[in-house]
């Protein structure tokens, strides 16, 4: 019998550090949430940030910051996480099983030991990288699926625990850059590759590239918080860390240049790196803003309002007959073309953007693209109707355009509850109701023929069309009518009932339990996992926000006379005069805008604001119930507690390295005079049972630590 190839030894960095930071005490404690809570207040006034409102500055004027991380080996790296994994896991285990105390003290730990370097901030980047590859290989290597579903779940999984090892071990606002740093800094996989390999054309370079529609510089480059959303994962996007910096991008707090795939109007003169963002000493009219996700959310709620509003006066003023007043353009309908044409302009720079598999991760992606097929289905009708002068035609454009309600409305609904379950789950299932919908009837297409076929054979009877018979179907499938099955004995006397009955047990029947036992286990999965469900929308809707492109800068429609005017101006002028004549155009056509964005985020960007900023969910039922019965318990954590208080619990520390008897007498000095209690015996009975739990505490914790101490011992052997 061949013996398996013994597994690397994994030589762990900073384990003894680790192993005191185990048994940190109160104060230290303390000292963390402080400095936690630091990066929610405003830059101090040692922290000088830069004219455009950068911390930390810029070292000189030069306007582009190169890569600080060009000389990390990510190649190398992205390798050697493969081979560890690899080599640690050969038999397929479920989420569960590799999060049991077992298996992390077995592997997981030593792999996060081992892999994690505080100044190497590619780390989670590489290993969610290998977690695209697994899941990649789990499709068509079908001898090793679960086996590489594991390892995926494996690398997720050492993500997490390296990301939250680099929040514990930076503390302050440098640790928030570092931390930044790991999640939304660009990457190349090909990074410090060998020559050789470097050398290969790996692959076409984009047409892009060529006419200088993206940066050269960045053409491969790929942040951790992307490749978690590609690879969609959810327990990596929800964990602590990774919600600390997406909420902190999307209000704005921490600003980049983002890689993008393909940019309609590029103006990449400047770029400052990750910074912290001190609105104080920033422009007044900061053209950079209107790119924040949170101020670019709103924008495009007010939009698409705007949008929804001109879409109904346009609807409303229609002719309602045929005629010549169909030829003819009223004010209301070429203000919704003209703005229609610049909304879809925006929605197809966001696919653009970030490429189509990230867009489509958006809640409410479906609706704007089918609405975006009506609009240009209309328009085409409309313009075609208006060449050779018809009024049927033009009257069929606006029974198109109308199908564009269905579509307004709901996605009104989304975009004000985007964090609501119901909505999140339907996405899923209208996905999949679709997908098994688009199944059936291919399927069923076999017996749309076969009836048609036995019609057209039978001697005087009525030839019944394929639509004909399809619509008998369709009834027969919801429930609706059972015509199809009285009259299929006019296809044939004996085959036609036949089809159809065989059709109705399969379709009304075998179809819709298939159907409602799907969707009923899409919800559940969605409903078990609601909070990493909604976290991961966040982390798309605030990764998708951040827009490198100039054309979102300019409001519709004037995105259009952007594209028509900036962009052959582009081949004409200089990066640099360029770069000028577009902040200046944005700066006077966004001017009350950039000026409300300045004058809120001066007063509250960085405020810790208790009603101001609450949680998303159901605040103003929090804020009712402060007036209610109960708001002392919500009112007692509102401000700090004095001095007198915080040096009362001062000696919290010592009262837990103390002996039985002197805890007992700390307490009872803190606590004053007994004398009722300890006449009643009330007080020596509580007291002597605090100190039996107090002994059986201490008798567990002297026996359970020399055990662990020889199972470390022993995994490090």
């Amino acid at each position: 019998m061949i013996k398996p190839p013994p597994r690397p030894s994994l030589p762990k960095r900073g384990t003894a550090a680790r192993g005191t930071a185990s048994s940190r005490n109160i104060t230290e404690a303390m000292r963390l949430a402080r400095s936690r809570e630091e990066q929610e207040t405003l830059l101090g006034d040692e922290e000088q940030a830069d004219d455009d409102g950068c911390y930390p500055p810029r070292q000189n004027d030069d306007p582009r910051k190169p890569n600080p991380h060009s000389a990390l080996p990510v190649y190398t790296t992205i390798h050697k996480i493969r081979r560890l994994v690899l080599a640690a896991i050969d038999d397929p285990y479920s989420t569960e099983q590799l999060k049991s105390p077992r298996m992390n003290v077995a592997i997981v730990r030593p792999l996060v030991d081992h892999l994690y370097d505080p100044d190497d901030v590619s780390i989670v980047f590489c290993l969610l990288v290998n977690r695209v590859q697994f899941l990649r290989e789990q499709s068509y290597q079908h001898h090793h699926q679960s086996v590489n579903v594991t390892r995926a779940t494996l690398c997720e999984l050492l993500a997490s625990r390296i990301l939250r090892r680099f929040d514990e071990d930076h503390e302050g606002r440098p640790g928030l850059l570092v931390l930044a740093n790991v999640l939304v800094a660009g990457f190349e996989p090909f990074q410090n590759a060998p020559t050789d390999i470097a050398r290969e054309d790996r692959t076409i370079l984009h047409w892009t590239i060529r006419w200088k529609l993206a940066r050269p510089e960045y053409q491969r480059m790929l942040t951790a918080l992307e490749v978690a959303i590609v690879s969609e994962a959810k327990t990596f996007l929800s964990t602590s860390a990774c919600q600390k910096i997406v909420d902190n991008v999307y209000r704005g707090r921490i600003i980049y240049t983002p890689t993008s795939f393909i940019d309609i109007l590029p103006d990449h003169y400047k770029n400052r790196g990750i910074t912290l963002y001190d609105p104080r000493r920033a422009p007044l009219l900061n053209q950079y803003r209107l790119i924040v996700p949170r101020t670019r959310n709103i924008i495009e709620a007010v939009q698409f309002i705007i949008l929804l509003v001109l879409y109904f006066l346009a609807m409303g003023t229609r002719e309602r007959t045929i005629g010549p007043e169909h030829l003819r353009f009223t004010q209301v309908e070429l203000v919704f073309i003209v703005y229609g044409i610049g909304w879809n302009l925006d929605e197809v720079a966001s696919i653009f953007e970030h490429g189509w598999t990230v867009h489509t991760e958006n809640l409410w992606s479906f609706l704007d693209l089918t609405f975006v097929a009506i609009f240009w289905t209309y328009f085409g009708i409309r313009m075609h109707g208006l060449v050779i002068n018809d009024g049927a035609t033009s009257k069929l454009a606006e029974d198109v355009l109308s199908l564009g309600a269905p579509i307004l409305l709901p996605r009104l609904a989304f975009c004000l509850m985007s964090e609501n379950m119901l909505f999140i789950s339907l996405r899923a299932m209208v996905s999949d109701f679709a997908f098994l919908t688009m199944l059936a009837c291919w399927c069923f297409g076999g017996f749309v023929l076969a009836m048609h076929w036995l019609s057209e054979s039978q001697d005087g009877f009525v030839r019944h069309s394929a639509l004909t018979i399809s619509k008998w179907m369709l009834w027969i499938w919801f429930g609706l009518d059972g015509t199809g099955i009285q009259r299929s004995a006019e296809l044939h006397w004996f085959l036609g009932p036949l089809l159809m009955i065989t059709f109705a047990f399969l379709g009304n029947t075998l179809f819709l339990t298939i159907l409602v036992a799907m969707l009923s286990n899409t919800y559940t999965n969605l409903s078990r996992n609601a909070t990493a469900e909604i976290q991961f929308r966040r982390a798309v809707l605030t990764f998708e926000g951040v827009k490198s492109d100039a054309i979102f800068a300019y409001r519709p429609p004037f995105n259009v006379l952007a594209l028509f005017i900036l962009l052959p101006l582009k081949l004409i002028i200089s990066p640099r005069w360029f770069h000028k004549v577009n902040i200046t155009a944005v700066r006077i056509l966004n001017a009350p805008i950039l000026l409300l964005i300045s004058l809120y985020e001066r007063q509250y960007l960085w405020k810790r604001a208790k009603y101001l900023s609450p949680p998303r969910t159901l605040t103003w039922l929090g804020m009712w119930e402060r007036f209610g019965a109960h708001g002392d318990l919500y009112a007692v954590f509102e401000s700090d507690p004095p001095q007198s208080v915080i040096d009362e619990m001062a000696d919290l520390d010592d009262v837990f390295d103390m002996d039985e008897a002197d805890h007992i007498s700390v307490l009872r000095n803190r606590r004053g005079s007994r004398s009722m209690s300890e006449a009643s015996g009330v007080f020596s009975r509580s007291m002597s049972r605090a100190t039996t739990g107090v002994q059986q505490r201490r008798r567990l914790r002297d026996a359970v630590i020399p055990y662990v101490d020889d199972l470390t011992q022993d995994i490090d052997s």
